[in-house]
């Protein structure tokens, strides 16, 4: 059984047709267990909640992404009383971004260190966003002292020295479907190193869609080709690799195992 530990199912392509139901059922038939969808914005927050509904098979975070930051600025009141709730599980979509956004590092700055603030206070783990900003994240985790509540490095695409960095911290380091892409060796070499106890799977659907589904628009179910590639790059079966980063997500992210069978 898979976990998907990190997509966003508010963002699909929904249809009358292939609504949010088709999408589940589809990952149900892929053997993934459980899903964690993932706000971005405060303002999207409760439009996710409706949108996906009450699945038991589906848990969820609140935080504001640091590329929209800027525009949809953050309410640290607002932040906490959404991450306060039974029904969110971790904070963020949190981090810093300085590839695509190189003008608002400040607020981005500001915005992660009140995400990691409020993790820190309510004991629930960070997902964090971070793309070119190596030395910056760690040092607002180091400061905010976010080995009290941990996380995970969701989408990792950074350098080794940075996982070890996080996993120090009691971080796990997430692998989507980039692992799969022809020129991402540096990180199919970040895989071989991570134990696999410190790994999780994802898919960042709708997008990154892995090998052998690249230009498609990504699903949960496809965070099975993820875990055929960790496998093979760490010379065990996917079985393992479904199992270890199953118990990982569970125990991260306090939630009791959905088994497949009690859904059906």
């Amino acid at each position: 059984m898979f976990v998907d530990s990190h997509c966003h199912l508010d963002k699909l392509k929904l249809t009358a047709s292939k609504g949010i139901s088709h999408v589940l059922s589809e990952a149900q038939k892929a053997q993934v267990e459980h899903m964690l969808c993932i706000g971005v914005t405060l303002d999207d927050f409760h439009e996710m909640q409706t949108i996906v509904g009450e699945q038991p098979q589906v848990s969820f975070s609140s935080g504001v992404h640091p590329l929209y930051v800027a525009k949809h600025g953050f309410d640290a009141d607002a932040l906490r009383q959404l991450c306060q709730r039974n029904d969110v599980v971790a904070v963020g979509e949190t981090g810093l971004d300085y590839f695509y956004d190189k003008d608002h590092h400040q607020i981005q700055q500001e915005s992660f260190a009140c995400h990691v603030d409020i993790a820190t206070t309510l004991h629930k783990p960070l997902i964090i966003h971070t793309r070119d900003a190596q030395a910056d994240t760690i040092a607002i985790l180091k400061n905010g002292h976010a080995e009290k509540c941990g996380g995970v490095m969701h989408c990792f695409t950074e350098s080794f020295a940075m996982a070890e960095q996080a996993m120090a911290l009691g971080f796990y380091i997430s692998i989507s479907g980039i692992v799969t892409f022809a020129n991402a060796e540096e990180l199919r070499e970040v895989v071989r190193r991570v134990p696999l106890e410190r790994l999780l799977i994802e898919t960042d659907s709708p997008w990154l869609a892995p090998v052998p589904h690249r230009g498609k628009e990504n699903q949960p179910g496809f965070v099975q080709h993820v875990a055929e590639c960790v496998a093979q790059l760490k010379n065990v079966s996917v079985e393992e690799v479904a199992a270890v980063t199953r118990e990982n997500f569970y125990s991260l992210f306090q939630i009791p195992p959905t088994p497949l069978s009690a859904k059906r």
